[in-house]
């Protein structure tokens, strides 16, 4: 598979707080710039996202798209395409690492997309990289905005 794209940021809050709004897909138009809609097609026992619909808007890469997600463990989340008008593959993680007396979270994006159209990897990763700092921003805002109850 081609090289990912990868990126880390702390956010001040417990990775269950952060876990919560990543897991929490029908809000990401609210907070994602790119994500314009979102819809959960099917969950797992547990009630996760299993199989999640998304219309994406980053600019170079338009689409709409059905991703399917794995949990695992409490601190790890990853996804893989399944159908897709433009994308051949897009394959992501958010991991998230405790810091501190665990009230801080380190995050990390990891991210790989290929297009069905020619696209110089140069300008792919870049717009990879620009999707992950989009993502991490909007995400450590979102967090960090929500009330501590």
């Amino acid at each position: 598979m081609a090289e990912h794209t990868s990126s880390s940021i702390t956010i001040e809050a417990p990775p269950a707080d952060v876990m919560g709004v990543i897991a929490d897909f029908e809000r990401y138009p609210e907070w994602t710039g790119e994500v314009k809609e979102a819809e959960v097609l099917g969950t797992d026992e547990h009630g996760r996202a299993e199989k999640v619909r998304l219309v994406l808007d980053a600019g170079a890469i338009k689409d709409d798209h059905t991703l399917a997600y794995t949990w695992i463990g409490a601190y790890e989340v990853s996804w893989t395409l399944v159908k897709s008008q433009m994308l051949r593959a897009i394959d992501g993680s958010y991991a998230l690492a405790p810091l501190g007396d665990g009230d801080r979270t380190e995050v990390t994006y990891r991210l790989t997309v290929d297009v069905k159209i020619p696209m110089l990897g140069m300008i792919k990763r870049k717009a990879e990289k620009v999707i992950i700092d989009r993502a991490l921003a909007g995400l450590k805002k979102r967090v960090e905005s929500v009330p501590k109850g």
